[in-house]
């Protein structure tokens, strides 16, 4: 008989794991059940089910929006869990997605449940997934839990197609201007250096400035590109870091302007994800754990984390909120009517209504306030070259006319 290798939970809740010979996985998956012990993965030895290579071929997270939408619907029609997760994996176009959803669907098949199928797959199946899909499992509505996870990841690629769709226009104005002024300091600059050589005349401080910089960029051209290459090596290290990523989004909600939208954004994630859990049925410890994790900001992350221990010390959520400094006053005010009503999870859907509308306020507001200050830099950099060129032949030209 076939060897399989299996993990799965004990009556403790323990993790355990192990092989052992079974005729079949649903042979394997009973024996560990009269053993009381919930199955999760189930494999045959020498036949595991290779992880598709992520990175390759990236799952968009729009797919998986729709993933969740369908499967809800079917789920919600009657149709066996398996069964489901067999036709959405043969209409996947994305290979890495279909693969992904033939293991969930083979793990299944072997006696485990969906969420510690998934659990497979972390960097596309995240803990506020696996844990809200154990929630509905447990509580026998799987069909509203996928469709609350549909319409959670929906509303994030709306907020995030919101803020990039703000950012496109002034990066790039700014690459733009990057561009034109690289390629006059690099070809035009020089051609009117020799120019003025050749005729001897007297340069302005202006002119002698760009011709200056025009050589810089000539003679040193690599010295830039360099230095930009490492400040993103630079960046991306310090971000790798706990303590550096830490200081470094710090630094970032301090900033001016762009400070005051990235702290709505983190708060609206923040009540949008820590509202679903509650809504599913996760308990709130867990849930500000994953909230914490899934946040994307190192500094919300920690102040949730300090959270989520002072309510196991017994105290309410709002006053370490409140202590943390991260969250507006009415934010933490709102949560705690919430918290004191019973209502805490529609408490937390409402603010996150609220502030998706303002960071989609901000972003418009932070657009107008940049475009004349863009297009005046652009003005100003392409315009000063050119005048800073033609000042010597303005000059020759007078003394020609006098």
């Amino acid at each position: 008989m076939p060897v399989f290798t299996f993990s799965g939970k004990d009556a403790s809740g323990q993790k355990v794991s192990g092989e052992r010979v079974a005729p079949n996985k649903q042979s394997l998956a009973q024996a560990l059940r009269r053993d009381r012990i919930t199955p999760g993965a189930i494999r045959e030895k020498g036949k595991e089910f290779s992880m598709p290579t992520f990175g390759t071929t990236k799952v968009k997270t729009k797919d998986i929006a729709i993933f969740f939408r369908q499967f809800s619907v079917m789920i919600d029609a009657g149709l066996p869990l398996v069964q489901c997760l067999e036709i959405l994996a043969a209409n996947q176009e994305n290979q890495t997605f279909q693969k992904t959803l033939t293991g969930v669907r083979t793990t299944v098949e072997g006696g485990a449940t969906l969420a510690n199928a998934m659990r497979q797959y972390p960097i596309i199946f995240d803990d506020l997934t696996t844990n809200m899909i154990e929630a509905g499992e447990t509580g026998g509505i799987l069909d509203i839990i996928l469709q609350r996870l549909a319409t959670y990841v929906e509303k994030a690629v709306r907020l995030r197609s919101a803020v990039k769709s703000a950012l496109i226009y002034p990066v790039a104005v700014v690459s733009m201007a990057v561009l034109i002024v690289g390629a006059l300091l690099k070809w035009v600059v020089p051609i009117f250096a020799n120019l003025f050589a050749g005729l001897g005349v007297d340069l302005p401080l202006p002119t002698r400035i760009t011709m200056g910089l025009s050589q810089f960029v000539q003679t040193f051209w690599w010295i830039i590109m360099v230095g930009v290459i490492g400040l993103w090596f630079g960046v991306k290290q310090i971000r790798k870091n706990p303590r550096g990523r830490y200081y470094f989004d710090k630094m970032l909600l301090n900033l001016p302007v762009v400070g005051g939208l990235l702290r709505k954004i983190a708060v609206g994630r923040f009540t949008r994800t820590l509202g679903t859990l509650i809504t599913s049925g996760v308990p709130i410890l867990e849930g500000l754990s994953i909230t914490a994790k899934t946040s994307g900001n190192a500094v919300l992350e920690e102040a949730l984390m300090r959270v989520r221990k002072a309510i196991e010390e017994g105290r309410t959520i709002v006053d370490p909120l409140r202590e943390c400094g991260v969250f507006p006053n009415m934010v933490t005010q709102m949560i705690g009517v919430g918290e004191a009503t019973g209502a805490m999870d529609s408490m937390l859907q409402k603010i996150a209504d609220f502030y998706e509308e303002e960071v989609d306020a901000a972003t418009k507001d932070m657009l107008a306030m940049l475009e004349p200050v863009i297009i005046g830099i652009l003005g100003i950099s392409v315009g000063g070259i050119v005048i800073s060129l033609y000042m010597p032949l303005f000059a020759m030209i007078a003394k020609l006319a006098g």
